[in-house]
């Protein structure tokens, strides 16, 4: 996992009013939790945006008045209409104890089926997994060299080393779509 830090200071008062001041100097709240006990918090907007303008999963040391802590991003929420953060969830990783995250999924590979005028599809970007934080990798690679067309390949056939998958097996992570053009030369 990528690495970022994040200096905070510790929330004296806790409500709406609040929340909205806080907002008003470009301050985002927070929570903290997973750990024995919850942390509000709140720190300067502009910390977030390398974590928020990726897909990928950072772990957070997250610097509060000088506590330190270890957390990943588990939930942000955004202002409807001017997209600016409002909210962040955190959750403190402990060493030992399981956490369950979206690792994004990255296609390598030249698929067959595009050669032959398929159109690629990925139907997943990211995939739901648990275990422990040294174990989860930064991205899960998935080759499509060998899909033809119409063919698509599933979370089923990703190997998990170290962590287990959550996302429903069945599911479809990409396939190649068979364009309009191309049915009609098939089926003569």
């Amino acid at each position: 996992m990528k690495k970022l830090e994040i200096v905070g200071y510790r929330r004296a008062n806790l409500g709406r009013n609040e929340a909205q001041d806080l907002r008003a100097e470009g301050n985002v709240p927070s929570v903290l939790y997973g750990g024995k006990d919850q942390v509000h918090f709140y720190a300067p907007a502009m910390l977030f945006r390398p974590l928020l303008t990726t897909p990928d999963i950072f772990e957070v040391t997250l610097n509060i008045e000088g506590e330190l802590f270890k957390a990943i991003l588990q939930d942000s929420q955004f202002d409807p209409v001017n997209d600016m953060i409002i909210h962040a969830d955190f959750l403190e990783i402990i060493d030992g104890k399981e956490i369950k995250v979206d690792v994004p999924i990255k296609l390598t590979g030249a698929s067959t089926g595009v050669f032959k005028g398929g159109k690629l599809n990925q139907k997943l970007r990211k995939l739901r997994v648990k275990g422990l934080s040294e174990n989860i990798p930064d991205y899960i690679e998935v080759d499509i060299t060998s899909l033809d067309l119409g063919k698509s390949v599933k979370v089923s056939a990703i190997q998990a080393e170290g962590f287990t998958i959550l996302s429903q097996m069945s599911n479809p992570v990409a396939s190649i779509e068979i364009p309009r053009a191309l049915r009609g030369q098939l089926k003569a």
